[in-house]
């Protein structure tokens, strides 16, 4: 199973794009490793540095709709090959979402007031996350701050995730 836990990106932008998240000419590349330098580069927004801000990151926490657009695989995959395995939103593009389990990695959906109090209370901080996956809860710390936020898995998106994604899913019970 991957890890959950770590330094936390804030994106604060509503539909991010999976062009966005992995331009489309990288999509010829043939490893996962190709990726990784071009995650995120065509991401336009303020004080975001892609070469500096993704370093070290686990966890992205952004806005609604993340991974709309093509229903590429490349999308999770540059994530992955990054060490970001959790993206925390108020809502995602179904296909990237189900690709993002696929690949074992997760995706937690939360309201809008829980992302809004996440922006307002942990952007601009250096913020991490810690998942409890068994009692699907997230733990935030920045400085003296913490909150602890449950959230819901469907039990198939859990074992998903435990076995490391679809094909170690497969592979162990079919």
């Amino acid at each position: 199973m991957k890890n959950f836990s770590g330094r936390v990106l804030f994106l604060d932008r509503d539909d991010i794009n999976t062009d966005e998240i992995i331009p489309a000419r990288y999509l010829t590349e043939i490893t996962k490793a190709a990726l990784k330098p071009h995650l995120l580069e065509d991401l336009s927004l303020e004080e975001f540095d892609p070469v500096m801000d993704i370093d070290a990151t686990s966890a992205i926490v952004t806005r609604s709709n993340f991974g709309c657009g093509s229903s590429r695989e490349h999308a999770p995959w540059s994530l992955e090959v990054n060490g970001i395995h959790l993206v925390v939103a108020e809502s995602f593009a179904r296909i990237f979402r189900q690709n993002m389990f696929n690949c074992g990695m997760l995706v937690v959906t939360l309201p809008k007031d829980t992302i809004n109090m996440l922006f307002a209370d942990f952007s601009g901080l250096e913020t991490y996350v810690e998942t409890d996956l068994e009692n699907q809860e997230l733990t935030f710390r920045a400085a003296d701050r913490h909150e602890r936020i449950a959230f819901e898995l469907s039990g198939f998106d859990r074992e998903l995730v435990a076995a490391g994604g679809w094909v170690d899913y497969a592979d162990a019970n079919y």
